[in-house]
């Protein structure tokens, strides 16, 4: 599992007193341990569930990393980036601009989706199928431009 890997990890890094790793992985976990008490009642997370935990972890990173470039803070962006690498060892391999693009065209022409009334619809069977292995403002522009031309 998943989490299992993350917490082995962690041990790993703090052995071998990788403050940039355990400080990454330190905070995976608590943004795991998070959403696993969030809600009703605690529980635990399932693999996709983690993946899309560690998405928002390497969303927020590179977004952290754009205001610390736009502050002046070279340093700390760096380090946001370098972190962000840590995390994203742990996600599926991003799909390429080819593989996103036949997808999109298969589920929509397999949904027999058109016009822009459709994109909703679309927009859920084309997340479902891609699965965070793609950012979700490209997969929106993606299938807004076969919908509309």
């Amino acid at each position: 599992m998943l989490a299992e890997r993350l917490r082995d990890d962690l041990t790993a890094a703090m052995k071998r007193r990788d403050e940039l790793a355990t400080s990454a992985l330190r905070m995976a976990l608590a943004g795991i341990k998070e959403a696993a008490v969030s809600g009703k009642e605690a529980r635990d997370l399932d693999d996709d569930e983690i993946i899309k935990v560690l998405t928002k972890q390497v969303k927020k990173r590179e977004e952290a990393a754009e205001a610390f470039r736009n502050a002046g803070r070279a340093d700390r962006a760096d380090r946001e980036l370098a972190e962000r690498e840590v995390l994203a060892a742990y996600l599926p391999a991003a799909l390429s601009p080819e593989e996103l693009e036949a997808i999109v065209n298969e589920v929509l022409a397999e949904g027999a989706f058109s016009g822009m009334a459709a994109m909703g619809p679309a927009m859920k069977a084309v997340t479902a199928r891609v699965a965070g292995r793609a950012d979700g403002k490209t997969v929106s522009a993606l299938v807004r431009e076969r919908l509309a031309g």
